[in-house]
């Protein structure tokens, strides 16, 4: 059974699966395009991070940054064995809640273009494609999406 919860960044399974998601960034984009948050950085008081385990197995990982009028989606990843199990769909649906539960009207978030499977998730879900927001830059390979709440 699939359990989604609130876990520590730096828990072994949780570091390993967001080091394997910084070393997929690192080779698909620039360096100046990657906006990942740091290990330490996702245990600020504004992140609610989330795990996705089968069991003691963690596949998958998830934030929720609180921003000033909305809510951002980061830190989004499954394990390679584990896609196509409803991972990231479980982990989305919980950042949803968490953000309802804090009183949040709208989730954003940035993901790359070259990630058509997270495209494609954000728009079973209900995301759309929005304007750059926040601290981003402009570049090429950024792709912009949406959901009230």
């Amino acid at each position: 059974m699939l359990v989604v919860e609130k876990a520590d960044p730096h828990a072994a399974q949780a570091t390993a699966l967001l080091r394997a998601s910084h070393a997929l960034m690192d080779e698909l984009f620039p360096a100046d395009d990657i906006y990942a948050l740091s290990i330490d950085d996702l245990c600020a008081p504004d992140i609610h991070f989330f795990v996705a385990r089968e069991g003691d197995r963690v596949l998958g990982i998830g934030a929720l940054a609180e921003r000033i009028g909305y809510g951002e989606v980061k830190s989004m990843f499954t394990d390679p064995g584990a896609r196509g199990k409803g991972v990231a769909a479980a982990i989305l649906r919980q950042i949803e809640d968490q953000a309802r539960a804090v009183g949040l009207p709208l989730l954003r978030l940035e993901t790359g273009t070259l990630l058509a499977a997270a495209v494609k998730l954000y728009m079973r879900h209900g995301f759309t494609e929005c304007a750059r927001f926040g601290d981003y830059q402009q570049n090429e390979t950024s792709y912009y999406m949406e959901k009230t709440l």
